[in-house]
């Protein structure tokens, strides 16, 4: 059975990503990724995603990050159903974060 997902604010999740407790996955596709990035997450697109796809990560708990918060419930869901311990996603994406005055960067 998928397990809820819970929310974490921006803060929280800054302050995990600065303290090594968490790893940031973005599920945003690469276009929007080549627009404007999270300065520390590793993507693996909704598009195409694989549980799999995910780096270990080593110790860290592994939080979803997309746009507005839609999709990384999606993925967190998706990596739940593959017997993967992820339950956390970043509520208000991409969106929320930048609303928080977090840092982003210009992609690659």
């Amino acid at each position: 059975m998928v397990g809820q997902v819970e929310d974490l604010t921006p803060q929280d999740v800054a302050q995990g990503i600065a303290e090594g407790r968490y790893l940031l996955v973005d599920v945003r596709e690469p276009n929007e990724v080549a627009a404007e990035a999270y300065p520390d997450a590793v993507v693996v697109p909704l598009s195409g995603f694989d549980p799999k796809l995910i780096p270990d990560p080593a110790g860290k708990q592994v939080v979803f990050a997309c746009r507005s918060g839609k999709r990384s419930v999606t993925a967190s869901q998706a990596a739940q159903a593959a017997g993967l311990a992820y339950n956390k996603h970043l509520a208000g994406g991409i969106l929320g974060w930048k609303a928080a005055g977090l840092p982003t960067k210009s992609g690659h």
